[in-house]
């Protein structure tokens, strides 16, 4: 398989999802927490990849067209890539604010819209990084290291 920038790619899976799909909002992660465990993957590190996974898939279906979700595992680690077809976000610094929102009245009232998702991302990830073109898209790249690897990296 191919190489990360961690090493080797041991697994690699693609995911979909439909902006406004709130039918299967959820899914992908669930699909995703599913394949960790067949993996035997630590307990931990698929309780922070299903946090971070939740979270980027919400925001694809609240806000993007469509949203392609790559799921990579190497030795060192657990890589996600949301990358989505949408408005994109103008503001990155902002938008990783606590608190910060966009939220339409409807999104509000469905339960989402605290301004949580990117920084609960980065508190649950070991690494993220957001690029973000307005009018095409955005990007989530998401790292979180086997707990092995974290004890390397200190």
């Amino acid at each position: 398989m191919a190489a990360s920038t961690h090493g080797p790619v041991l697994f690699r899976r693609s995911f979909k999802v439909v902006g406004s799909d709130f039918l299967n909002a959820g899914s992908v992660s669930k699909d995703i927490k599913k394949a960790l465990k067949q993996l035997n993957v630590d307990a931990e590190v698929i309780w922070r990849a299903l946090i971070v996974s939740y979270e980027a898939e919400m925001n694809a279906v609240l806000y993007a067209h469509e949203c392609d979700i790559t799921l990579e595992i190497s030795h060192s680690g657990i890589h996600l890539v949301f990358d989505d077809r949408g408005p994109g976000i103008p503001d990155i610094a902002l938008a990783m604010t606590e608190g910060f929102s966009t939220a339409t009245r409807e999104m509000r009232e469905r339960g989402f819209g605290a301004g949580l998702g990117l920084p609960n991302i980065k508190k649950t990830s070991d690494s993220l990084e957001v690029t973000s073109t307005v009018g095409k898209g955005t990007r989530l790249d998401i790292h979180i290291l086997f707990p092995q690897a974290q004890s390397k990296a200190a």
